[in-house]
């Protein structure tokens, strides 16, 4: 069982970088392109719902975080879970008087989140093109070409309208792109879009990278057939 499930995975793997390193430019289109929408999507559906921001601040601590985690006498324990939880930056909306409208937290859980979803997607696509361009040399898998990129798609869609965004001023930290715009409605609700980001992007993500270990397990079995 252990050298199957070796050997599965050696096989995924070995398509995965197969299908990156010949359709490199297809995966840091889609990788880059996931990672500025990530970014931007939130600011402006907020901008559009609630009215446009008035700044953008980074995390003034940044400058000195260096010196904290090389001097500080914390453990690492606890610079670990500073840092995995850290605000980097915030786009603010003050209304006229002066006070937060709401504000769009970019923080490491965030960023990691938009790194890891962006390499998934950037693999994904990777992968279908490079089946694709399998299937019309050798006739293979007729069902990838057919379906692969529109699951990628609704995939994608689904991805941006339910990924889980920090956010302030809208009565919980944390909501989906698609709830952002629905911040007036009641507090049980928010609290709903709330756990539903939450829920949809551990399902997005589990469900993009079954497709990429999919296509990779494909891809992976034809590079000792040629």
């Amino acid at each position: 069982m252990s050298r199957w499930l070796v050997q599965t995975v050696a096989r995924t793997c070995r398509g995965v970088a197969a299908a990156i390193r010949a359709r490199w430019k297809i995966f840091w289109a889609v990788a880059i392109g996931v990672f500025i929408l990530s970014l931007l999507l939130p600011l402006v559906v907020l901008s559009l719902a609630r009215g446009p921001f008035n700044h953008i601040t980074f995390n003034p601590w940044l400058s000195r975080l260096p010196e904290w985690l090389v001097y500080s006498d914390d453990t690492f324990s606890r610079k670990v879970e500073f840092v995995s939880d850290m605000a980097l930056g915030w786009v603010i909306a003050n209304n006229a008087g002066g006070e937060v409208e709401w504000g769009f937290i970019l923080d490491v859980p965030s960023v990691v989140r938009f790194v890891l979803t962006s390499f998934l997607f950037g693999a994904y696509f990777a992968l279908w093109f490079y089946r694709r361009d399998q299937v019309r040399q050798y006739g293979w898998g007729t069902q990838v070409a057919q379906y692969g990129g529109a699951a990628g798609a609704v995939t994608s869609g689904l991805g941006f309208t339910t990924e889980a965004c920090s956010v302030m001023g809208c009565g919980v930290p944390v909501l989906p792109v698609i709830g952002l715009a629905l911040t007036g409605v009641s507090s049980g609700t928010l609290v709903f879009l709330a756990q539903l980001a939450d829920v949809a992007t551990v399902v997005v993500l589990s469900v993009i990278a079954l497709g990429v270990a999919w296509l990779g397990w494909l891809v992976g079995g034809t590079l000792k057939e040629r």
